[in-house]
């Protein structure tokens, strides 16, 4: 599988509830960095993931635009989803937030995934303003905790 296969699975995986075979997909030191306070690792991203589809049941990475460059490709990421259960936000120590039934959708997000050999070693996000948790919160009608 090549690197763009590799990336298109790997999301479709996380869409697909099936983060155990993402899982799979992801170097021992995978870490994911931007919209995050700091880099986190594959258990802990996989994790998120695993509570954005519990509390939306149509998540969507909606990704597009890949290609490779070097050893990564590049993507655009524009998630998107529909509250249908309440969103588990204790990872990120904030409280959890209760079903709203309203949908967002975030601003396109430039992503940089990163490959060595057959495994992804990292993913970046590139800062945007409205993107990340945050973003999905504030279109939620949700205030985020303050800092």
């Amino acid at each position: 599988m090549d690197a763009v296969e590799a990336t298109k699975k790997l999301f479709a995986l996380i869409e697909s509830r099936e983060t155990g075979a993402a899982a799979e997909l992801l170097s021992d030191d995978f870490t994911f960095s931007g919209p995050v306070p700091d880099p986190i690792n594959s258990a802990a991203w996989l994790g998120l993931h695993d509570r954005l589809n519990d509390a939306f049941s149509d998540f969507s990475f909606n990704l597009r635009d890949a290609q490779q460059v070097g050893d990564a490709v590049q993507v655009t990421l524009q998630l998107s989803g529909t509250h249908s259960s309440e969103l588990d936000l204790s990872a990120l120590d904030m409280p959890n937030v209760p079903t709203t039934g309203k949908s967002f959708e975030l601003p396109p997000e430039s992503t940089t995934v990163t490959i060595e050999g057959e495994k992804i070693t990292s993913i970046r996000v590139a800062a945007v303003e409205g993107g990340g948790v945050m973003g999905i919160l504030s279109q939620l009608g949700v205030e985020p905790p303050p800092e």
